[in-house]
């Protein structure tokens, strides 16, 4: 069978090239790690890395080769993503905080021909970035069998992550809607101060390409502290929007109030819904709006709120529709995003089932979140929904995060701020949940289980094992 042919032009015309606008400037700003990358750099370096890629195998007998790329957020993970798709080879990222196991059974369900991974890299677990060194190594797997540029796996937050793939198309209609929302989205000329890991689809769509689309720089801190975040707002004077996950608004809104910070115009987040007393907690301290954006791997951006006019209620962005079906949200979606073994039905007809239980306003399109489908369980006939408790639970004072599950009876995982216990949490609940719904079993442990993307891990096994080695009460 001929290998569908992935035409690499779309790099130059969308990315390094051309934009929204027309034509960018060499010498703007594209990246600014520990020193600006100018785009005329920037496409210098990635032909260099075609040309190491094309020593390997890849792209010799023209489009349609498939490389893994394994390393950490970096100029060589930009420099490398974008000469394999210069190369119309198909990139499928793997995040470089796998283990060696997870790494190889990737690698054995992907089966790419080439995988780029570090040789040495330098950067502790704080780090923004890291300065790697990156080597090619081929591997015994096979050319791509569809057109598609992008594969990635989903975060694994409720369980085992699927393979998840994109055409390039389907990522140039993602920047069309960045730039069709307009107000809210970091403009050309303007700083987009990347926390979302480039890996996954906030910080690789909503951060990188779209900032090398509409000439935006794309900021990565030196170290992700608080204090590191803020350095690198304060570092250069043009209007600043950060980008990040709740985990990120969490750690920026403890500790000592921050400096002025005029050039700050906001704070977009991805992920889940952040909770009102953070929310709050962020907007007083900082003065600036924070927005929020809804969205899935499969997809991109679905749905946004960049100026909390309508929380929790999300807008969806131009282009696609979202509608409800038994009391779960379908987003529109031409063709199935999933490579291999897939549910049959979380695609059909153009529609994706999201598993996000929802409303859709019927007057004005907005549509309201209510927790995963798969989050509502039966306890004693009547239904009680996970969500809920775990947000009642997560805002309890003394209440650091929280984790619901239900296995025979709903269990709750916390991690408890000084100066609280376990009975004090459960004579909260008493107070502000029914007692159908209280969780039977409480476990307090030092850390909850996240994905790569900051996101709770659900993943009942996990928490499990989290709860055993770690050793601590339940009540």
């Amino acid at each position: 069978m001929t290998a569908p042919v992935l035409d690499p032009s779309w790099v130059d015309d969308v990315l390094l090239t051309g934009g929204p606008l027309g034509e960018h400037r060499g010498d703007a700003p594209a990246l600014v790690l520990d020193a600006p990358v100018t785009r005329a750099r920037l496409r210098r370096l990635v032909e260099q890395r075609q040309a190491v890629l094309a020593a390997a195998g890849i792209g010799r007998g023209g489009p349609g080769d498939s490389v893994a790329i394994c390393l950490a957020p970096s100029l060589a993970f930009v420099a490398n993503l974008l000469a394999c798709w210069r190369l119309g080879a198909r990139a499928a990222l793997l995040d470089h905080r796998l283990t060696p196991f997870e790494i190889d059974a990737a690698l054995q369900r992907l089966a790419p021909q080439a995988v780029v991974s570090a040789k040495h890299a330098t950067g502790g677990p704080l780090r923004g970035f890291q300065d790697v060194q990156e080597r090619v190594a081929t591997y015994p797997g096979r050319p791509a069998d569809t057109p598609h540029a992008l594969v990635q796996l989903s975060s694994g937050s409720t369980g085992p992550s699927k393979v998840i793939a994109r055409t390039a198309a389907n990522l140039v209609e993602e920047l069309e809607r960045y730039v069709a929302i307009g107000a809210g989205v970091p403009q050309p000329g303007e700083r987009i101060v990347c926390l979302a890991s480039m890996v996954h689809v906030l910080g690789l769509v909503g951060g990188l390409l779209y900032g090398l689309h509409a000439g935006a720089q794309v900021v990565i801190p030196a170290r992700m502290t608080a204090d590191g975040i803020l350095a690198a707002v304060a570092a250069g004077p043009e209007p600043t929007t950060l980008l990040g996950v709740p985990f990120h608004i969490e750690l920026l809104s403890s500790g000592s109030r921050p400096p002025a910070l005029p050039q700050l115009t906001g704070m977009t987040t991805g992920g889940e819904l952040v909770r009102a007393t953070v929310y709050e907690t962020f907007t007083d301290r900082f003065g600036v709006r924070l927005g929020n954006m809804y969205g899935m791997t499969e997809v991109g951006v679905i749905a946004t709120d960049l100026f909390g006019e309508h929380r929790p209620a999300l807008t969806p962005a131009p282009g696609l529709r979202v509608r409800e079906e038994g009391g779960e949200l379908l987003v529109s979606l031409a063709a199935s995003p999933y490579l291999g073994l897939a549910d049959p039905t979380r695609w059909a007809d153009g529609w994706l089932h999201t598993r996000d239980a929802g409303t859709v306003e019927a007057a004005t399109g907005r549509f309201r979140i209510q927790g995963r489908n798969d989050s509502q369980v039966s306890v004693g006939g009547l239904k009680v929904d996970l969500t809920e408790v775990e947000h009642t639970l997560a805002a309890l004072p003394g209440v650091a995060a929280a984790v619901v599950t239900y296995e025979q009876a709903i269990e709750a995982y916390v991690m408890l701020r000084d100066g609280t216990t376990a009975e004090r949490v459960q004579a909260e609940l008493a107070v502000r949940l029914a007692a159908f719904k209280r969780p039977r079993v409480l476990k307090v442990v030092e850390q909850l289980p996240r994905t790569a993307t900051g996101k709770l891990v659900r993943d009942r096994a996990l928490l499990v094992a989290a709860s055993v080695k770690e050793g601590n009460p339940e009540t």
